[in-house]
């Protein structure tokens, strides 16, 4: 049984996916990267493509709708060193949607067929999922559907996240839409959305009967998560979860990867993933209006370390 790591806007950077892979997420994913943006030779999207062994396979994630970029893209990640390309029209941002790209697709077929066959020619030796929503609105639900599709034009997996685009992120996703994917395809189906814990995890699967995982928002600030998975799953015995004082040391160690990694952007980022890991503790409100206000690493880790000292006196 297969964890991934979700790609992941924003988040998905080396650091993320080192520590996810440290913690038995069995693959990780780059954050979605463009395809246009990848043909004009735009130096941070290059950066986004970068291959590290340490990091074992690895996963380059695209999204556009013009099959000729999209086939030049998974030749790239090849060259780059990558194991695996997936191919994203499931991103509900307005930025992306607008473009008709992400989860626009769901609504154009035979464009999204097109870019799935071309970019299923130009994989060879590397595997190539999809990932999908089950709709673009609760009127338009077409899982089943696009999944027979993508299974035609040579898709070797699927990734669903079973929510419509118009619903983004809210509510509760419907995982009997995984369900009637699996039932409808031969390939391998990855169910994602909404494993926050081992127990989320376990209940997909008896559920649905999907051949794997991936997890997203369950995995902020709480790397923890796959191991914690993987344990439930092969024993049934639910490992504990990290108290704050490990909380805040990970945290620590998350941004020192991150401000070496990028500099003063790791900085700012270190913030948004400071506060991923203490959301919840006693006094992580005011640690993190103090992190927001930090103007130094030093100072980060100051706080995180005062809030993890005086949780465990």
């Amino acid at each position: 049984m297969i964890i991934l790591s979700a790609p992941m806007a924003g988040v998905s950077d080396r650091p993320f996916r080192l520590l996810a892979r440290e913690f038995g997420c069995d693959m990780a994913f780059t954050e979605m990267i463009s395809a246009k943006a990848l043909s004009f030779n735009n130096q941070k999207t290059y950066e986004m493509l970068k291959a590290y062994p340490d990091e074992g396979p690895l996963a380059a994630q695209f999204f556009g709708r013009e099959p000729a970029l999209l086939a030049d893209a998974v030749r790239a990640a090849a060259d780059a060193g990558f194991a695996a390309v997936d191919f994203n029209m499931g991103c509900p941002a307005q930025k992306i949607v607008k473009n008709g790209e992400g989860s626009a697709l769901l609504l154009e077929p035979a464009i999204a067929a097109r870019c799935v066959e071309t970019m299923a020619k130009a994989s060879d030796g590397l595997l190539f999922s999809v990932k999908i929503r089950s709709g673009f609105s609760a009127g338009h639900v077409n899982a089943v559907e696009t999944a027979r599709m993508l299974q035609e034009r040579g898709a070797a997996s699927i990734t669903v996240h079973p929510r419509a685009r118009a619903e983004f992120y809210s509510g509760h996703s419907d995982w009997d839409v995984i369900r009637r994917v699996k039932e409808a395809v031969k390939i391998p189906v990855i169910g994602n959305g909404d494993i926050h814990t081992p127990e989320d995890a376990n209940a997909m699967l008896e559920r649905t009967g999907c051949d794997g995982i991936m997890i997203g928002r369950g995995a902020l600030g709480n790397p923890w998560i796959f191991a914690r998975v993987r344990a439930f799953l092969r024993t049934g015995i639910i490992p504990p979860e990290p108290d704050i004082k490990e909380r805040t040391a990970m945290a620590i160690r998350h941004c020192r990867m991150l401000t070496e990694y990028k500099g003063r952007l790791g900085l700012m980022e270190s913030r948004k993933h400071a506060a991923w890991y203490i959301k919840g503790a006693e006094g992580a409100a005011a640690a993190r209006d103090l992190i927001n206000k930090a103007l130094c690493l030093d100072h980060i880790e100051e706080i995180l370390t005062g809030l993890g000292s005086r949780a465990s006196v």
